[in-house]
């Protein structure tokens, strides 16, 4: 594993989806290539400070790490209650088809090795992050963090593995407990924790809610399970 001391390099960048053009945030470690990658998914206040700031740590952590702006050109009301029309009803929301792009364009760069990618959103990314990693192969795992199930919850058979960190006092949590039952049935490997005391958005730490305890610990349990599951050679097929 390669960790960096010095500041990634970081730029912004475009990449087509559904006739539009969306914009993204790129960070890439200071060493050479190829490395793992990550897609960064955000939550319902887009492509902040803080995902950013996620962005780059993927980075110092050997990653190359893209943050998609779900958002771009669109109203993020609109985009809202596009979602939540979709988990109401069961469809799959059409943002699936933009982080497919994503991994798209974060492959197609040079330092990425297209072979070891995976995933990790926060709230509406963490659903996004479960939805995706049940119908894309190129995910190894995803990490999703406050996030809710697809419907029905069957829905999840052919689910990458998954890293899940969530809060005890956040109707979440019972969407990370049902989540981990079905994917031990299933015999999908996984690492699914709730924090007792902790609120919706825990990880944030520019939010009121932010947990330095739970937050840290979740890090460290995500960069294990990536270490192992997309970092690692994939396996002969």
């Amino acid at each position: 594993m390669i960790i960096t001391t010095t500041a990634p390099a970081t730029r912004d960048v475009t990449f087509p989806s559904r006739g539009s053009t969306f914009l993204g945030y790129l960070a890439l470690p200071d060493a050479v290539g190829p490395h793992p990658g990550v897609v960064v998914i955000h939550e319902a206040f887009g492509l902040t400070d803080n995902i950013r700031d996620i962005t780059r740590r993927f980075a110092h952590e050997g990653y190359v790490a893209l943050a998609v702006d779900l958002f771009t050109g669109h109203s993020r009301t609109v985009c809202m209650a596009s979602l939540m029309g979709s988990m109401l009803t069961g469809r799959e929301p059409a943002s699936i088809a933009d982080l497919g792009a994503a991994m798209d364009h974060l492959i197609a760069q040079p330092e990425v090795d297209p072979e070891r990618v995976g995933a990790i959103g926060f709230c509406m990314g963490g659903g996004f992050a479960i939805a995706w990693g049940r119908r894309d192969r190129r995910l190894r795992a995803i990490a999703p963090f406050y996030g809710t199930n697809p419907r029905p919850l069957e829905a999840v058979r052919r689910m990458c593995p998954v890293v899940g960190s969530y809060p005890g006092k956040d109707f979440t949590a019972g969407s990370g407990r049902k989540l981990d039952a079905r994917l031990a049935k299933l015999g999908i490997a996984r690492d699914i924790k709730v924090y007792p005391g902790t609120r919706h958005s825990f990880f944030n730490d520019t939010g009121k809610a932010y947990n330095a305890d739970a937050a840290a610990d979740a890090w460290r349990r995500t960069l294990e399970f990536f270490a192992e599951h997309v970092q690692s050679p994939r396996p002969p097929r």
